[in-house]
């Protein structure tokens, strides 16, 4: 098929193409020559068509302002139609399926759509029960958002009967689109609706919670806190809504004591324990600094958690960031108890697996204790990463046992 000539082309400077010829799936800023325009003057979020600098076609995508200029959709010549959208959604949701993540009484919260790992970049997608939670983090995404919410519903049709909006905090800012969150399709019937994960109840508000509401990417590193809590005192700082003091909870733990910085966090958590165990479980919950904290804990714990907000979202602050993980690390791996365990994570896209190991391996130097790797932790299979695509491993964690 010829290609359209309503489509702008970003033409490549000579020899920048080899990583699309990879198909990973941006083209960043200083890899464009020229840009020809189309009879319209080129907007951000508009499709266009990616060529070498002879003009040989190589992919189409969303152009955008910035750093990343193109995120590509298909590196074939069809248009990016209703059609498309359906496909790209059936193939997402069929994928779930395999995974044994749909129409599962013990789990009915997972991630439908994971941006690159789905092919679909720049979007995200997360199903709470018949609910689907959408959030666009470029411009293209955000004015595609109807045709995605078709494509949801004519993939799931009548066990979605809402589709939410929250790209209102994804966007670039200076895309100055005026997102306001709120529903594309339908209304849930309750403004919060409670969610299982491996047979847990959860309470999920996407209206006013992070992300799109939970953390579902640490669904499995939660099951696996559950596995090691029997009998432990557990420490989880960076709580938020209380997802592994609830499943050490589960587990047998001896007592939690969950810690976040932020007042509504904790009252998410302590509500989230009430809703699985009542009041009858040896749970506390303090709004307070988890960095602060762990100075004065001495040998109280002997299973800490250290989930922290990603310290660097890009890498001109990864120094910094390297720094804090280290510190948080160093304070828990002094303070446990011998025979603790620490699960520690890092969500940030920037931090390698090779770079947060290095890390914490200085960490345990500097406290001076025996330290052995039991686990080596990821994000979950519906979080899947484009293999052409590396940067999509942004979840890495590592359980150590420590003497």
């Amino acid at each position: 098929m010829a290609r359209s000539s309503s489509l702008a082309t970003v033409h490549l400077r000579r020899g920048k193409e080899e990583s699309l010829l990879r198909r990973h799936p941006w083209v960043f800023s200083g890899a464009i020559d020229h840009i020809d325009e189309c009879e319209t003057p080129l907007a951000e979020g508009a499709i266009v068509d990616v060529v070498t600098r002879q003009g040989d076609f190589i992919a189409r995508g969303h152009y955008q302002i910035g750093s990343i200029a193109v995120r590509i959709l298909t590196f074939e010549r069809e248009d990016i139609n209703e059609a498309w959208w359906c496909r790209r959604i059936v193939a997402a949701k069929q994928l779930r399926e395999a995974l044994g993540m749909i129409a599962n009484e013990q789990t009915t919260c997972y991630r439908l759509v994971h941006g690159e790992g789905d092919l679909l970049p720049g979007l995200v997608v997360d199903i709470y029960g018949r609910t689907a939670v959408v959030q666009c983090h470029s411009v293209g995404m955000y004015h595609s958002r109807m045709l995605i919410a078709a494509a949801i519903r004519e993939a799931y049709g009548e066990h979605i009967e809402a589709i939410y909006d929250k790209s209102s905090q994804t966007l670039p800012f200076k895309a100055d689109l005026g997102a306001i969150d709120g529903y594309l399709w339908g209304r849930a019937a309750e403004r919060d609706c409670t969610v299982l994960e491996n047979g847990l109840q959860f309470k999920v508000n996407w209206e006013e919670g992070q992300k799109t509401g939970f953390f579902i990417d640490q669904r499995e590193n939660r099951d696996l806190v559950r596995r090691y809590a029997r009998g432990r005192k557990v420490l989880n700082t960076f709580c938020y809504t209380g997802g592994f003091s609830v499943a050490a909870l589960a587990g047998g733990a001896s007592e939690v004591v969950s810690i976040d910085l932020s007042e509504r966090a904790v009252k998410l958590a302590e509500e989230n324990v009430r809703l699985n165990f009542g009041d009858n479980v040896r749970h506390e919950a303090i709004a307070c600094n988890a960095v602060e904290y762990l100075k004065d804990i001495d040998d109280s714990y002997d299973l800490i958690i250290l989930d922290p907000p990603a310290f660097a979202k890009h890498h001109k602050v990864l120094g910094n960031a390297l720094q804090g993980y280290k510190k948080i690390n160093v304070r828990a791996l002094q303070k446990i108890r011998p025979g603790g365990i620490l699960f520690t994570f890092s969500c940030s896209q920037a931090v390698s697996r090779e770079l947060f190991r290095t890390t914490i391996f200085t960490a345990a130097a500097i406290a001076g204790r025996k330290v052995r790797i039991i686990g080596q932790l990821t994000q979950p299979a519906d979080h899947p990463i484009n293999i052409y695509h590396p940067e999509g491993e942004y979840l890495k964690g590592l359980v150590v046992a420590v003497e």
